[in-house]
Parts: C-alpha cells; structure tokens; sequence
C-alpha cells in the first residue's frame, strides 16, 4: 500500500465502520487497533488499553447514534479524542477561567464599521491565519485565542503574518491568567501591551506545560499591540462588524460531548452557555439556509474539518450556539513593530579572549581570584560549575558533576529533569 494513500483508505474505513451497523467486540476491537495506528497510540499497560477500549466502544455508540439521525446540519466521528471520557476531556483540553471572566472590567470600543459587508469571508484565505496549532492536556486555549488574534490583526496591519509565542504567555502572564490552569484574552492582550510586544513560536516554543519564564525570551518584542476592545456582550451584528474588520477571539462552551466528537457540517448544539474554552472566529459563511461562523480551535488538525468547526450564526438566540455572542474580544494595532535587534556580537571574558553569540564564559584556572584561562560554555547565561569543566543552564543551576546532572531547588525540594537537562550538562568547548 502506498504511504501517502493508507492514511486516505483509514479514514475511509473508519467512516464506513461508523456508517454500518455492525457493533461486535471484535468489530469495535479491529476499529480501535486501526485508531490506535492512524494516531499513533501507545498505552503503558493490558489493562490501560484494555480501558482505553471500553471508552472508544461508548464513544463510537454515542457517534453512530448521532449520525443515524437524519435531520442533523453536522457529523461525529472518532477523531483523536476518542479514548478519553467526556470529564477526562473537560479536564485536559479547555482553560477558559471562569474567575477571571467573572472579574473582568469589559473594555468597550465601538468597532470599524465596514458600510458593505461582504456575504462571507474567509481570514485564511487573506492569508491572516496560521497553522492550525494544538494545546495538548494543557488548559491554554485563552492563550491560543489570544495569539490568533494579534498574529491576524498584525498581518492585516503589517503585510507579515508570523507565528506568535503561546508559551510566553502560559510562562510569564502570571498577574491574572495561570497558565495551563486557565486564563482570559484580555488580559494577555494587556500583558502583551505591558510588555511592549511578544515573542515568535519559533523562538520560544510551545512546550504542553507551564514553565519558567524565559527571562530571556520575554524581551524579544517582535510583534506589539496597543489597545484591546470587548465586543458588547450578546451582541451578534457588532460581532460581524468586528469579524469583517479582523479575527475575533472569543468564549464558548466546548465541553459537550458532541463538540469533542465533531466531524464536519454546521455545529448548531445543543450546549450550554457556560463559558469553558477559547477559540478564534476567522470568519463566516451561509450552507443550504444555514449561516455560521468559521472557527479555528487549538485541538490540532485531526479534530473537526482540519482543526476548524462551523458554528451557526443567525440562530436566533441573543448569546448564540454555546454562547458564541457572550465573549467576544480583539487586539488593536495602530504602531508598527519594533526593528528586529542586531545579532549578537562575540562576548569578551578577558583582555584576549571571547566566546561566541549564545555562549557564556567560564574561568578553567583561576589563581588569586585573577581568571587565566578561558573556556567557553555552549549554552547562553549558563552557570559555570565549581569543577571548572562543566557548566548549566541558568533554569538548572546547580551542578552535580558525579551524576552529570544540573538541579533546580523549588521550595524546600531540589529537583531535576534527568531526561530533559542530562543532555545540558556540558563540558566547556575548546577554543
């Protein structure tokens, strides 16, 4: 079988298995390895995938059953959230913070008004979109959202569309969003306004965890903002007028079992209008009747049509399908960025002697406190070991030369990432 067509062929065998009524154990079974292949599942333990097994069975029974519905505007199908329950899913793929929504001071702004507004847009097709990114079991939606509004709003403004940092904000927006416990799009709009601009995902990657923030990183303002606006709460023709004008971040609630299941086709509920996730309206069309929103999620590509959902507009409810119209926020950007910074030069260690951009000098002989000798440590504001050979990085700077390790003392505990940090415990390079 070709490679590039086995993908295909799964795909299809697995829609044709949810479109037949065939429900065996070993039906299910042969379903689930041909799952576990196409997503690349692996499970610690028989009795884990044994468990893993019985929720892809209870999901493909509530899938087929939605899909033998006749009357339905959109599909389920057992995408890469299939082995995990409803409440597993809840607690490990939203991260809107109910608190901070409960204590936020709306910042209104009446927005551009557009006099023609278009029948339908498509952001992605202005090229004021990137990939479709995934969040994994980190409650950071709010900063996904947030990103995707300022990476939208600056390629309208500036030409240049560039993938901005997630993990900046889950490491370092720490005045009122928690990080992968959850958070709110005001206010990394406000963080981000505070700290004169934000760093590239290419530059500070997102990791799937909170982490130290990079003290480092957080001084690279590539792109800035300079306001944020709420759209008025339950109001669904300011929300179009804001989404013709650029993508718009907003909350919803994404915790229904049917929106962790969607396939494909105009999600119109039933859900609440508990606001639990963030997502990004890039914006909007009609299909047979029906108008929706087009929305970018952060459950990477093999959720919903490529990482994207239909959400029906118009319903005729003032706080929209799962409350979609409550909110609504995006960035504002008048100013243009700031220039990129010159590379770095050599650092000098001694009168004759330099290491180069992104390394740190370490003393090899030091007699009298006067260093005599120099090396080189290839890491960027490492810690020099006592040893004089070694050095770690700055997050893990406690050397333990016997074990080839660098800690870190977190309260009364010192701790260490063997795995990760081993490979950073270096010798000093030679010149």
């Amino acid at each position: 079988m070709e490679p590039l067509f086995a993908p295909f062929l799964l795909s299809f065998l697995l829609f044709f298995d949810l479109s037949s009524s065939a429900a065996s154990p070993s039906h299910i079974s042969q379903l689930f390895e041909s799952w576990c292949d196409q997503h690349g599942k692996t499970y610690s333990s028989v009795e884990e995938k044994s468990y893993r097994l019985s929720v892809f069975q209870d999901n493909y029974a509530f899938v087929t059953q939605h899909n033998d519905m006749s009357n339905s505007s959109y599909s389920l199908a057992l995408n890469a959230l299939a082995d995990l329950t409803n409440h597993e899913f809840k607690a490990s793929r939203l991260g809107l913070s109910a608190a901070a929504i409960e204590f936020r001071r709306p910042n209104l702004r009446e927005p551009d008004l557009v006099r023609d507004i278009p029948a339908s847009l498509d952001w992605r097709n202005k090229g004021a979109v990137t990939h479709v990114k995934d969040q994994a079991s980190c409650g950071a939606c709010w900063a996904f959202a947030a990103t995707g509004a300022m990476e939208g709003v600056n390629e309208i403004v500036t030409g240049s569309l560039v993938s901005l940092s997630e993990q900046e904000l889950v490491d370092c927006d720490r005045t009122y969003n928690t990080g992968c416990e959850g958070g709110l799009m005001d206010y990394a709009y406000q963080f981000v306004i505070d700290n004169h601009g934000i760093d590239t995902e290419q530059d500070y990657p997102y990791q799937g965890r909170q982490k130290t923030c990079n003290k480092h990183k957080i001084n690279q303002q590539v792109v800035t903002i300079d306001d944020y606006a709420d759209v008025p709460m339950n109001n669904e023709k300011q929300l179009l007028q804001a989404v013709a004008t650029q993508p718009v971040s907003v909350g919803i609630c994404g915790s229904e079992r049917a929106f962790q299941l969607y396939s494909k086709g105009i999600f119109t509920g039933p859900c609440s209008t508990s606001l639990d996730h963030a997502v990004l309206i890039v914006g909007y069309g009609s299909e047979n009747g029906l108008d929706y929103w087009i929305v970018k999620n952060s459950w990477g590509s093999r959720w919903g049509m490529n990482g994207y959902i239909h959400m029906i507009r118009n319903s005729g409810n003032s706080e929209g399908v799962c409350g979609i119209n409550m909110l609504a926020s995006y960035p504002i950007k008048t100013s243009p960025n700031p220039p990129p910074p010159s590379p770095p030069g050599p650092t000098k260690c001694g009168f004759f002697t330099y290491c180069s951009a992104g390394e740190t000098c370490c003393c090899k002989h030091r007699l009298f406190g006067i260093c005599f000798s120099w090396k080189c440590c290839e890491l960027d504001s490492a810690v020099c070991c006592k040893d004089n050979r070694h050095c770690c990085p700055h997050d893990y700077p406690m050397c333990a030369a016997k074990n080839n390790q660098c800690f870190k003392r977190v309260g009364n505990a010192t701790i260490t990432e063997a795995s990760e940090k081993k490979q950073y415990f270096r010798k000093f390079s030679s010149w």
